[in-house]
């Protein structure tokens, strides 16, 4: 259910409406828009009658909404969520490029990389500290000194860090270092997890599942919501099929319906989509043409000597010539990115 009042509602009429939701044993979140202020229920909704909310002030509609996820939905919110990742946005007109290698494998490999990202006007650096590996044989990560590692990064040239939390038990060393936290695949549906991010304020980077449906994912970010943390951004990064000339089948379909069915963000990750790097651009270039607000892809100076995901790392001089031709494709799909022009 979703309460409709007026963006410039008082406080105190704000709180009579809370304070009632919370005295039928459900939960009230309120959802800023551009020109109404919702106030998202979530729990046993049937309980409730609208009557008892319409002749409240300044109420000015009761919506049920009919989707199996609530806050997610586009029926709670009508307009595009925009996050704020500590001065820089993800949604909204601005493309947002997250780039960097797989694994963090050591600190001069990261500052190398970085340093030519930055270089070409990138604001998100990507690198796994903690690696859930499908063989228990293959690298892990750094783990901690990972992260000791990307602090540095962040510290010395100002790149806001993306980096995957693993489980519960790194989660807060992992939420002290990143600007956004990433939930990888196969722990989409780790509700544990969620849980526990949900109760955060970093912004949450959530990736569709190796075999879910577009529903499921969703349903993981509602998770999120429910405990309070709005700043969750979902990411397209292929699933599981029959098909094996490819790592995985990206698919874009997702992205329009997901656009269709939820304000969140949404950005696609070719690189594990296709697995194959000389074929990351034309799949990159057909997420934005699709709609996605941005792209993860992974980004190697010596893809061939990579301890993880090398055959689809583009090098730095490769990846520049996807923004360059990204930067031809924006402004048709009416999207920009800003600071290209320091790559020139």
């Amino acid at each position: 259910m979703l309460v409709i009042m007026k963006l410039d509602s008082p406080r105190p009429d704000i709180e009579k409406v809370k304070q009632k939701i919370s005295g039928k044993n459900c939960i009230p979140h309120e959802i800023p828009g551009a020109s109404k202020l919702g106030i998202g229920i979530t729990g046993q909704t049937n309980l409730l009658d609208e009557e008892d909310f319409l002749t409240m002030d300044c109420v000015d509609e009761v919506i049920r909404v009919t989707k199996p996820y609530k806050l997610v939905s586009r029926e709670m919110k009508q307009e595009d969520t925009i996050i704020n990742v500590n001065g820089s946005f993800v949604g909204g007109s601005e493309l947002s490029i997250i780039a960097g290698p797989c694994s963090v494998e050591s600190r001069q490999q990261l500052f190398d990389i970085a340093g030519e990202l930055k270089e070409m006007g990138i604001k998100f650096f990507r690198a796994g500290a903690y690696k859930p590996r499908s063989s228990p044989y293959s690298f892990q990560g750094l783990k901690e000194k990972g992260l000791e590692y990307l602090a540095d990064i962040k510290k010395e040239l100002g790149l806001l860090i993306v980096t995957e939390a693993k489980d519960t038990k790194s989660l807060p060393f992992v939420a002290e270092v990143a600007d956004v936290i990433q939930i990888g695949a196969r722990n989409m549906q780790n509700f544990s997890l969620l849980e526990e991010v949900g109760q955060l304020k970093n912004a949450i980077l959530l990736k569709r599942g190796l075999a879910a449906t577009i529903e499921d994912l969703l349903m993981s970010a509602e998770y999120i919501l429910s405990q309070g943390n709005f700043n969750v951004i979902l990411c397209e990064r292929g699933i599981r099929t029959f098909e094996t000339m490819t790592r995985n089948t990206l698919d874009l379909n997702a992205v329009p319906i997901i656009k269709k069915q939820s304000h969140l963000p949404i950005i696609v990750d070719p690189s594990h989509g296709i697995g194959i790097w000389d074929k990351v651009p034309a799949m990159a270039l057909g997420a934005i043409a699709c709609g996605a607000d941005g792209l993860m892809i992974e980004v190697h100076n010596q893809p061939d000597k990579a301890l993880s995901d090398g055959f689809q790392s583009l090098t730095p001089k490769n990846f520049k010539l996807l923004l360059e031709k990204l930067e031809q494709l924006a402004p048709i799909v009416n999207r920009k990115i800003t600071d290209y022009e320091r790559i020139g």
